[in-house]
């Protein structure tokens, strides 16, 4: 796009010129022509749309001038009304074993990339653990899949650390780990939020795992992560492992202030995500602050043995 400077003193030439020349072009901005007559300017976008807006120019040049400068900068895709898509996934890894009970990073990665989100909530992740070969293995997929990477130490485990993570493609600005508190469940769990700048606007990405064993557990986990959300400010996403269906009360509990993508995208599928053979349960989630201009796209769930739960990836636009 043309600078504004140089696009005002463009048209300031031109409408001086245009006291000789019945008809003059002035500049190209926002993918627009524009061109000035004796009695009317006209606009020309690439969508072959022509805006003719009659004005006698003799004694209202400068009221044509204003106008025209404002109505170009509006129309230009870099305005503060620009929308952005992005694709997030929620993937519980399962320390990278597959159905098959192999370890395998690399067949993790692949599943990722192939999908090409922009973030991805990760569970069960181990780092230096002896059942893993003590791989760092967020570092790995963060290596093999060209991606910024986030990790939240919630338990350790033989030796290394095990919880959850984030990968971005975008730089991550920030990130905020906390562990809940946790009712009679021995494993600790807790959340990751990382914000991010999308287009120079902040958007905040959580990742979180919920007990699996008790639901007033999980429950009790999902009240601290909204108190820990609770002063967030700008997009927030929240993905993960819920081990809750929709008829839990964590789940419920988190559509009073999220939307469940799932729901919000009109999918006809039933998103089953557990177990990745035979999935017969939703339990694996994106959601999104219904405050936020933030709005679903589509969502569906990623057919691979890879774990033993299969993605679920979402696209949301970023207004």
């Amino acid at each position: 796009m043309m600078p504004r400077k140089l696009l005002a003193s463009s048209i300031y030439n031109a409408t001086q010129h245009g006291r000789q020349n019945s008809q003059y072009h002035l500049a190209v901005a926002g993918g627009c022509e524009a061109a000035l007559t004796n009695t009317s300017y006209l606009m020309l976008c690439k969508d072959d749309h022509i805006k003719r807006i009659g004005l006698a120019l003799t004694h209202y040049r400068k009221v044509v001038l204003t106008f025209f400068l404002a109505l170009l900068l509006t129309s230009s895709p870099s305005s503060a009304s620009a929308k952005r898509t992005i694709r997030v996934m929620t993937y519980n890894i399962h320390v990278g074993v597959g159905m098959d009970k192999k370890l395998d990073l690399q067949r993790i990665a692949d599943v990722i990339n192939k999908e090409r989100p922009d973030l991805v909530g990760l569970q069960e992740v181990d780092r230096g653990v002896e059942r893993t070969q003590r791989k760092d293995e967020i570092v790995e997929l963060a290596q093999l899949t060209g991606m910024e990477y986030a990790f939240a130490h919630n338990l350790d485990y033989q030796g290394g650390q095990y919880g959850v993570a984030i990968l971005s493609k975008f730089p991550i600005d920030t990130i905020d780990h906390r562990m809940y508190q946790n009712k009679r469940e021995a494993e600790r769990r807790g959340m990751i939020r990382i914000e991010v700048k999308i287009d120079a606007k902040p958007v905040n990405f959580v990742t979180t795992h919920l007990d699996y064993q008790y639901q007033d557990g999980r429950l009790f986990e999902a009240e601290q992560m909204l108190q820990f959300l609770s002063n967030v400010k700008g997009p927030l996403v929240v993905v993960g492992d819920l081990n809750d269906e929709p008829t839990g009360s964590a789940y419920k509990l988190m559509l009073n202030q999220f939307a469940d993508s799932w729901l919000s995208g009109h999918q006809t599928a039933d998103g089953f995500s557990y177990p990745a053979d035979k999935p017969i349960k939703r339990i694996d989630y994106v959601f999104i602050r219904k405050s936020d201009r933030l709005k679903i796209k589509k969502a569906w769930v990623v057919e691979t043995l890879a774990s033993d739960h299969v993605p679920v990836v979402t696209e949301i636009e970023v207004k």
